[in-house]
């Protein structure tokens, strides 16, 4: 697949910064109030899912059928946890290349934009420093629909102006992947092959990945 490259996508968690860690212990947290086993292995099933996606995926676990008025409540509950985890973050917590790479994008006059599942995103591109480097951001609070719905991407890309044909996503959700590429971009999976297989381009971890790669990758020779 080739494409004119006008701009570019990224996922926020496991692609900028990875909060998985701090989603883990907030789950749990909550998890383990409801009496139900969550396990590191647990969390990775909730990639990419949205907060009610990945709560429903909870409650099944544990065979819990709760009404919207409780599943908001512990939602929130969670989303407390997790905000008081994150609120420490900074530039440091920044994964090895991603910043490297979007500074080199702003350079050559390339769009950056933000497309995440998670309502938090902006919280964490500010504590971390980069939201001067961003053009658009989309996260949770602007979308209805999740990965593998591609509504985030989509809506990413009319905020930077620009068609999908002419943007790179980076992510490392199976479910990411998914949305970019049912909705019609360029996808850079970040993680394991097995998983991310379905991606035009896998990469193990954003460190190293440079503006002349990615031109590589999308003008092949």
């Amino acid at each position: 697949m080739s494409l004119e490259l006008k701009g570019c996508l990224f996922d926020m968690d496991g692609v900028i910064v990875d909060s998985a860690a701090h989603h883990f212990v907030a789950w749990k947290r909550l998890a383990d109030e409801l009496s139900i086993p969550f396990t590191e292995e647990d969390n990775h099933a909730l990639k990419g899912l949205s907060r009610v996606d990945s709560l429903d995926h909870i409650l099944r676990m544990g065979h819990l059928l709760l009404d919207e008025k409780t599943k908001l409540k512990l939602m929130a509950q969670k989303n407390a946890w997790y905000l008081d985890l994150i609120k420490g973050m900074r530039a440091k917590d920044i994964l090895p290349g991603a910043r490297e790479l979007i500074e080199e994008l702003v350079a050559d006059g390339i769009k950056v934009g933000l497309g995440s599942s998670s309502r938090n995103a902006q919280l964490i591109l500010d504590n971390v420093g980069l939201t001067p480097l961003f053009d658009a951001v989309v996260d949770g609070n602007h979308i209805t629909l999740s990965k593998p719905d591609p509504e985030v991407f989509l809506k990413g890309a009319h905020s930077l102006g620009l068609r999908p044909s002419e943007i790179v996503v980076f992510e490392d959700a199976e479910s990411g992947v998914k949305a970019a590429k049912s909705g019609g971009f360029f996808a850079v999976g970040v993680g394991s092959e097995k998983q991310l297989g379905h991606a035009d381009v896998v990469v193990p971890s954003m460190e190293g990945v440079t503006l002349q790669q990615l031109k590589s990758w999308v003008h092949p020779a």
